[in-house]
């Protein structure tokens, strides 16, 4: 049986405008590679309501687990809680454990929970929370998604809370050897290594250093044992 599955949704017009740079994606990815935890797809959408909700149906229909970012926050194209909601027919509102959180975070600092501040206390109905160490606002989990924020230091404290609570699989080792030679050149060894190692995923990266051509050649799997395999073999037929 394989790992877990995972799929990432990652909402913002500030994305797809170019005006913020993605780290998100970077992280999960390597936080669910060590958990076992496969990330097999990832969309980018806008704040779009008839986007987010298709989006993030398919989603979790096709995969284990999906991690959404952004749109939770306190301003009016915040609507990433109200599209996950509609997805699921859930009912939306502010909910008591979530705003005592807010409210205790913000007498804490003299501010006033006002009611842009309040619109981070709607969950919906039978959401758990995902606990935001970073600035108290609470994600939360309805069925197998999992909703979180945007802002880089608040996501990864997010997924840092909810990663114990799922279950993974098999982490991903992997190795990574230099060969300066073309692709062309190595191709038909990658192709006969693929076939020997099916269970191992074997990429091949090219660059281009001082006008000479070469490639960084990945071996990932669960087997650590068959990773040295396929990487000794592939060293010896290179003649490395």
């Amino acid at each position: 049986m394989g790992n877990p599955t995972a799929a990432m949704l990652v909402i913002g017009d500030e994305i797809l405008s170019g005006r913020t740079r993605d780290s998100n994606m970077h992280f999960l990815a390597g936080e669910l590679t060590k958990h076992g935890i496969d990330l097999r797809e990832v969309r980018m959408i806008s704040d779009d309501e008839a986007a987010i909700i298709s989006g993030v149906t398919a989603l979790s229909e096709s995969h284990d687990h999906v991690f959404t970012s952004g749109g939770i926050g306190p301003t009016h194209d915040d609507i990433t809680a109200d599209c996950i909601a509609k997805a699921f027919g859930a009912h939306l509102g502010v909910r008591a454990d979530a705003r005592a959180i807010l409210q205790a975070h913000y007498d804490k600092s003299g501010t006033e929970l006002n009611e842009a501040r309040l619109r981070m206390a709607r969950i919906p109905d039978g959401a758990a929370l995902i606990d935001n160490p970073v600035s108290a606002a609470p994600g939360f989990t309805l069925r197998n998604v999992h909703v979180m924020a945007g802002v880089p230091s608040v996501f990864e404290a997010m997924v840092a809370s909810v990663l114990p609570t799922l279950t993974g699989g098999s982490p991903l080792l992997s190795q990574t050897l230099r060969i300066m030679r073309g692709e062309g050149e190595i191709a038909g060894i990658l192709s006969a290594l693929a076939a020997d190692f099916a269970d191992l995923s074997i990429g091949c990266y090219p660059f281009q250093k001082d006008g000479v051509f070469g490639a960084n050649v990945v071996v990932r799997g669960a087997d650590g044992a068959q990773v040295d395999a396929a990487v000794t073999r592939l060293a010896r037929e290179v003649g490395l």
